[in-house]
């Protein structure tokens, strides 16, 4: 969500610099069941461009078409959309469409937040109804104050609330800078994720070589600084060299990420650990409980495209809490 907001958020400046006006869609309530969930956002430009999607694609025609009467008007409106008669869907989505109006001093606090990882949280005022209503909007409240993401007044008695909490964008290390971890990263990216690739100081290899990459570092293990690892951070050690996978793992072993990953057999892994053990014989439990290696799903994959799928959705699975079966033989709904 939080990687989702953070692409509105930079469209909505684009389109500012040119002129062109921009209104917000949010998915605020939902009864029954539907492709995406409550807090889902998606922006529509003045000149009709789209950034984003609240469902599999049944609903985005209508909100645009929507969206032009808020244009016209400036007033923030409720739309409903009842699945249960189009394909695909069984629920009904309320969605609350508003000017989407963030001023400079909102921007920058959003921007400190998003580079600090710091968490913010977004609270939109609605009603179950379709048209228009006074005291129905989105607010954005940060570590220290609160700003307004369209011109509204807030009626928060007479109003339903939908309140969410951002979290830092998900964040994923990969130490090492061989092919592998060029397919790691990309698919990463793909995902929203933010990437940050470690290289060893001998290797010939800059950021370029990393589609995707949102930061490069080639230094000795060492020298790194691990302040920015938190619990929204997977790491996956990929060097192809043992003693520096080792000193990763030690130089890791103060942090928290919420996932680490080993690539290579379990002979190696199980070396690794021994290692790790005997230099740091009073390492914290939850550290080494949170190690993987093999990385990664048993899906049969053989190419690093597929290495990296595999890797991709272990590391889903574990920050998520779930286990990883067919989808066909789950008993209850697709996101219970």
């Amino acid at each position: 969500m939080t990687f989702e907001f953070k692409q509105i958020v930079e469209a909505y400046k684009r389109a500012n610099k040119s002129g062109l006006r921009s209104v917000l869609a949010t998915v605020v309530a939902l009864d029954g069941s539907s492709y995406r969930k409550p807090g889902v956002r998606m922006l529509i430009l003045e000149n009709g461009k789209i950034i984003g999607a609240v469902s599999g694609g049944c609903v985005e025609k209508d909100i645009k078409r929507e969206a032009q009467s808020v244009f016209k008007t400036g007033k923030a409106k409720m739309m409903t959309y009842d699945g249960r008669y189009r394909l695909g869907c069984e629920g009904v989505l309320y969605i609350l469409i508003e000017l989407f109006q963030p001023d400079l001093d909102c921007l920058e606090t959003l921007n400190s937040h998003l580079k600090s990882r710091k968490p913010f949280s977004i609270k939109s005022y609605y009603k179950k109804q379709q048209g228009i209503f006074a005291g129905i909007g989105s607010i954005i409240k940060f570590e220290n104050g609160i700003n307004k993401l369209s011109n509204f007044v807030v009626a928060e008695q007479s109003r339903s609330i939908f309140s969410e909490i951002l979290p830092p964008c998900f964040k994923l290390m990969i130490f090492g800078a061989e092919h592998d971890a060029v397919a790691l990263c990309q698919l990463a990216n793909f995902n929203g994720w933010e990437v940050t690739v470690v290289s060893g100081p001998l290797e010939s290899k800059t950021i370029s070589d990393f589609p995707g990459a949102t930061a490069f570092y080639s230094v000795s293990p060492d020298a790194l600084e691990f302040n920015s690892i938190d619990d929204e951070t997977a790491v996956v050690i990929m060097s192809h060299n043992y003693a520096n996978d080792l000193k990763y793992l030690i130089e890791l072993k103060d942090s928290q990420p919420s996932y680490i990953g080993l690539l290579g057999p379990k002979k190696r892994r199980e070396k690794l650990l021994s290692d790790l053990l005997e230099y740091c014989p009073n390492i914290d439990d939850k550290f080494v409980e949170r190690i993987h290696g093999p990385a990664g799903l048993n899906i049969g994959a053989e190419t690093p495209q597929e290495i990296a799928i595999s890797i991709i959705s272990e590391i889903l699975s574990e920050v998520r809490n779930q286990t990883p079966i067919p989808l066909k033989v789950k008993q209850d709904g697709i996101h219970s």
